[in-house]
């Protein structure tokens, strides 16, 4: 995990006003981190906090700039389709390790081969790398053992892919945390995982072992929060999805007794794939619940709300748009951004 010390830089170059900055923009709103600066040259001079809800700091257009603030490890906040790093980086990542400082990466591609002096974990020390999508060692397939746990396991699940999973977890989170509730989050992409500091790349791992990776994270924060805590499951995909493949792993490893249906609101279709339309709520959540239960072969969890994401939305779209899905399923419904998290804390405890 990164030392909570370590002042970060942001590579966003580009990135502030599209869809493939989400790797800095959740750095930017989750990370304990001190965040000195973010580089952009395209909107060099403004501050981060015009571009969304989350932390001040300054835009700037190098990386000289950045480490003249204190800058000493470059979180990669881009996300290039396909999860590759493109040609047109390395010169500045090459000056990012000459200045002295370190490099994490959540991308597919790693950096160790290209930097092999360095050391491969991160360090207050000087350069480092961390290639967070490495799947860990050790692994085991799943058991089912965490159907056993005394504890609360709620996994966020989707209509879509980038529905705001992550964000609904790790809001609720914080919310528990802070109302005194022993809480645990597992991370299970490399946002979270470098916000939190532990958790699983779940699309690093290999098929077979994907359910008991899940699982030993699961027990892992079980143990930590104890019998009448909470374990927030982060989640992957969507099973109305034809090219999620991380659902089954996150449901069988957790064997959650809850779930929150996460949803951008007023989306009909697959985002990119049109042609396949979102599935009635009251559909998917029974499909997630009896997917878990596996007819029987484990306990059936029970939905209890829904996490809306309005961020497309004025204050009154939004509003009509969360009263329209609670009238639909007869649950709670909140965007956890916009309202807060208390009442989606209370669906998870009650």
């Amino acid at each position: 995990m990164l030392p909570r010390n370590l002042p970060l830089v942001l590579y966003m170059e580009g990135a502030l006003t599209g869809p493939s900055g989400k790797m800095g923009f959740g750095v930017l709103r989750y990370s304990p981190n001190p965040i000195v600066a973010v580089i952009d040259s395209t909107q060099a001079g403004r501050d981060a906090s015009e571009f969304g809800p989350w932390r001040s700091c300054p835009i700037v257009s190098t990386l000289e700039e950045a480490k003249a603030l204190g800058a000493k490890a470059m979180v990669l906040g881009i996300a290039p389709s396909g999860g590759l790093i493109p040609p047109i980086w390395y010169p500045d990542l090459d000056r990012a390790v000459a200045n002295g400082l370190g490099l994490v990466n959540g991308l597919h591609d790693f950096l160790a081969p290209r930097y092999p002096q360095l050391p491969q974990e991160p360090t207050t020390d000087g350069p480092f790398i961390w290639d967070i999508r490495h799947e860990p060692s050790g692994l085991a397939p799943g058991t089912g053992a965490a159907a056993d746990l005394p504890c609360r396991r709620l996994l966020m699940v989707g209509t879509d892919m980038a529905v705001g999973k992550m964000t609904a977890g790790l809001e609720i989170y914080r919310t528990a945390k802070e109302s005194g509730i022993k809480t645990a989050f597992v991370a299970t992409g490399q946002i979270g995982i470098t916000v939190t500091g532990a958790g699983v790349p779940l699309d690093a791992v290999r098929v077979d072992f994907a359910a008991g990776a899940i699982e030993r994270e699961t027990i892992r924060a079980a143990e930590e929060v104890g019998p009448e805590g909470l374990v927030i499951i982060e989640g992957q995909g969507s099973l109305a999805h034809p090219g999620s493949t991380a659902n089954l792993a996150l449901l069988r490893g957790a064997c959650p007794t809850h779930l929150i249906l996460c949803m951008r609101a007023g989306q009909k279709t697959i985002r990119s794939l049109e042609h396949i339309k979102i599935p009635p709520l009251g559909d998917l959540c029974r499909l997630y619940e009896a997917l878990a239960a596996g007819a029987g072969a484990f306990p059936r969890p029970v939905t209890v709300a829904v996490a809306v994401n309005t961020a497309d939305l004025d204050d009154a779209e939004a509003e009509r748009a969360i009263r329209a899905v609670e009238e639909e399923l007869g649950l709670p419904a909140i965007d956890p951004v916009r309202e807060g998290c208390e009442r989606l804390v209370a669906a998870a405890m009650g």
